[in-house]
Parts: C-alpha cells; sequence; structure tokens
C-alpha cells in the first residue's frame, strides 16, 4: 500500500464569510452569534446583574464543566460581550454594558423601532 502524503500545497484556505449588507447589519449578526447558545446568554445575563465574578463562580452556577464553561466565555469574550482582567492566579470577569445597549439598538434598527417605542 502506497502512503498518501499530504503536502502544503494541496491544502486551501477555509473560504472567508462574504460581507453581506451594511456594516451594521454584520455587527448585528455577530453579537447575536455570540448569544446563540443558553450558555452564554446566562453567562451575560448573570454578568450583566452581578457585576463582576470569576470563572469558578461561573462554573457553579451551571451545569456545564469547566473547560466548557472557559469556550463559552472565550466566544463572549471575542465577540465583546464580556472582559477579563488578570487578578492573581484568577481571572474576573465582567460584561460590557454598552456592548447590551448597542444590541438592543440594532435590533430596534432591524425592527424599525425608535429608541423609547413599544409596540
Amino acid at each position: 500500500m502506497i502512503p498518501l502524503k499530504i503536502t502544503p500545497s494541496r491544502r486551501r484556505p477555509l473560504p472567508r464569510a462574504r460581507r453581506i449588507g451594511p456594516p451594521a447589519d454584520m455587527e448585528l449578526a455577530r453579537l447575536a452569534k455570540a448569544l446563540g447558545h443558553p450558555a452564554r446568554v446566562a453567562i451575560v445575563r448573570h454578568l450583566l446583574g452581578k457585576g463582576e465574578c470569576d470563572c469558578g463562580s461561573i462554573v457553579d452556577r451551571l451545569p456545564l464543566a469547566q473547560a466548557t464553561v472557559s469556550q463559552h466565555l472565550k466566544v463572549l469574550k471575542e465577540a465583546g460581550w464580556i472582559q477579563g482582567s488578570i487578578e492573581g492566579p484568577r481571572v474576573c470577569y465582567c460584561a460590557r454594558p454598552e456592548t447590551a445597549r448597542r444590541f438592543l439598538a440594532l435590533a430596534r434598527e432591524l425592527t424599525g423601532q425608535e429608541e423609547g417605542e413599544t409596540s
């Protein structure tokens, strides 16, 4: 049997996402995608209500392994929903309220509502 060799010339990069629509649509999609899992919604809700806490206390609130919670925190941090700061041997996370306000403003634009307006 002849071994199959994959050379670098045969590797192809993954296609990049096309830009569709205005930048505000791209931003809304990026923020919404980051909230696309119930655990991430729970994490953002908890941090918006509590202020800040370390990864261990977030793990204690969710029925998920620490590694899974860390992955969710990474997604939220990359999207700008949360930020982390190193305090000794631990990382404290806090929500970014300005991101939540921006997300709500973009969602209102989607529905055609102005701020303060209800349907």
